[in-house]
């Protein structure tokens, strides 16, 4: 049975491929595979007698080695953003005061938040009540009564 070579181009199509995964599935994670590949592919070009299971050995490590200083770095220097609230929707409301929608009878009541109804937990109050949004638990706010 014939041994299976790899040529340089071959890391370098398989960086390719990892290169799209990132764009269909991104999070940095395949984009440093890919680089690995592509280093793997240029060692390999430059020194042609590589065995395929040091080949392999060398993918394997690079990937680890560029995963983990990725996922370092990225704890040391977290992205900031002007709007950390972005796409957590209910969590912009903390501190708002609405009125309320549906009185709260049995701790349960209903706001209306600009074209959205939510659920909202809190004490018993009638309709003219003003709340006060102080938590959100998944899709339902906590609030309380604003005097």
């Amino acid at each position: 049975m014939a041994e299976l070579e790899i040529v340089f181009w071959n890391w370098w199509v398989l960086a390719l491929v990892l290169l799209v995964v990132e764009l269909l599935a991104p999070g940095f994670f395949f984009l440093w595979m890919a680089a690995s590949g592509f280093v793997t592919g240029c060692l390999l070009l430059l020194i042609p007698a590589i065995d395929i299971k040091l080949q392999i050995s060398i993918f394997s490590v690079l990937s680890v080695v560029a995963i983990t200083v990725w996922k370092l770095y990225g704890k040391k220097h977290p992205i900031t953003t002007d709007h950390p609230l972005l796409n957590k929707r209910g969590q912009q409301y903390i501190g708002r005061i609405f009125s309320l929608y549906k009185p709260i009878e049995n701790g349960e009541g209903k706001i209306k938040v600009d074209d959205s109804i939510w659920k909202v937990h809190g004490e018993d109050c009638d309709i003219s009540t003003k709340v006060k949004v102080i938590a959100v638990r998944g899709t339902v706010f906590d609030v309380e009564r604003v005097e």
